[in-house]
């Protein structure tokens, strides 16, 4: 990639006026009918990531340890039918000596492949770098991982893109989805070191949400712009031609923005934004009857768990939020939804404590969401604008 064009990239990394806090946001509602629960995978962090293959079949993408990737481990893939039962099918990205691979953004390509782009940390102390804890020591560079088989077996492309002087390797989140045009689209945490402030035990970090392209249905990728200057992790949406959606974390206030683009991700507007303090990383959905849906984690005190919201305009106001999931623990959420056929939708998550469980797991909630929402229903719209 020619220079100009990453140095078009790190000169969007400006001071930015956040929005205003949000509204407070109305009670919480339950699901419209029953609800299943499940702990799904037992014994690992998961962070799980859902993608539905053509046939039907849902595949989640996770990190296989009980552990914040402090430890060595690896992507795994695993499928079911209906979200009840899960089975390994396969590594999605197998982890080298004294490594962890545990960060993906997930997708379908165009010719019906499973595609992963995956990174994760090194255990080996860098030069000119103190010691940190474990496994956090470097970012690995990310890796283009390819299953034609549904999951069973992968191959593993080991070129991405390559992040800007100074900066680390780039560190892939979220969904690929593919844009009218056929092209994918991702998005990665850019991440910046100040080298000379290397020596300090846990040196400062800036992070930016960066947006992603590929041609060539998955094998080849560009960075095409900057989606937030002070963000991290983040889902993106099409809303149809070239118009996108973006739901970023922006780690400051602890809290999600929403960004759109009306150029096919070239540029992004303000943020807006859509989650109240510690309710984070969020997903979008398009559900078949129209809304978008966004599930995301919550951390605010006495409140841990997975909730999940709707908006039938396009992401300007929202339903209340829905409870999906208590969770003991702060340390839980990174939902992730897919719609089955029979219009139920499937919210996998992760959490370190659940009643009647303490341990780290997948769980998976299957559930209807309330009736369609708007300005004259049971469940007021509630606006989060600034």
């Amino acid at each position: 990639m020619h220079a100009s064009k990453w140095l078009f990239l790190v000169a969007s990394f400006v001071t930015i006026s956040l929005p205003a806090s949000p509204a407070k946001a109305g009670p919480e509602v339950a699901p419209t009918g029953p609800v299943e629960r499940y702990i799904s995978i037992d014994n690992v962090c998961a962070w799980p990531n859902l993608t539905v293959l053509r046939d039907g079949t849902i595949i989640a993408a996770i990190f296989n340890r009980p552990s914040h990737g402090l430890e060595a481990g690896m992507v795994e893939a695993w499928a079911s039918g209906d979200g009840r039962f899960w089975e390994k099918r396969g590594i999605v990205a197998p982890n080298e000596p004294n490594t962890t691979r545990m960060n993906v953004a997930a997708g379908l390509a165009g010719n019906g492949d499973l595609v992963v782009l995956c990174s994760g940390w090194s255990n080996q102390q860098q030069p000119g770098r103190q010691k940190q804890i474990p496994f956090r020591d470097a970012i690995l560079p990310a890796w283009v991982c390819r299953s034609n088989d549904g999951g069973r077996t992968w191959t593993q492309d080991k070129e991405f893109v390559p992040p800007p002087k100074d900066w680390e390797a780039f560190v892939p989140f979220g969904d690929i989805v593919a844009g009218t045009d056929g092209a994918l689209h991702a998005s990665a945490i850019g991440v910046y070191y100040d080298p000379r402030e290397a020596v300090r035990p846990r040196p400062p970090r800036v992070m930016q949400s960066w947006h992603f392209r590929s041609a060539d249905d998955g094998r080849t990728w560009s960075a095409t712009s900057v989606i937030g200057p002070t963000h991290n992790e983040t889902f993106i949406h099409p809303l149809g031609g070239k118009r996108w959606l973006a739901v970023a974390r922006e780690e400051s206030a602890r809290a999600m923005d929403l960004f759109h683009s009306d150029d096919d991700g070239k540029t992004w507007g303000s943020p807006q934004r859509v989650t109240g303090r510690g309710e984070l990383n969020a997903h979008l959905l398009r559900l078949k009857d129209g809304r978008l849906l966004l599930s995301y984690g919550n951390r605010a005190e006495d409140r841990f768990g997975v909730l999940a919201k709707t908006s039938s305009d396009d992401g300007r106001t929202w339903s209340n939020p829905i409870r999906l999931v208590h969770s003991l623990k702060s340390d839980c959420g990174y939902p992730s939804s897919v719609q089955r056929p029979d219009g139920a939708i499937v919210t996998a998550y992760y959490s370190a404590s659940v009643q009647n469980h303490t341990r780290y797991h997948m769980g998976v909630v299957i559930w209807n969401p309330p009736t369609v929402s708007n300005p004259s229903s049971s469940s007021p719209l509630v606006s989060f604008s600034p």
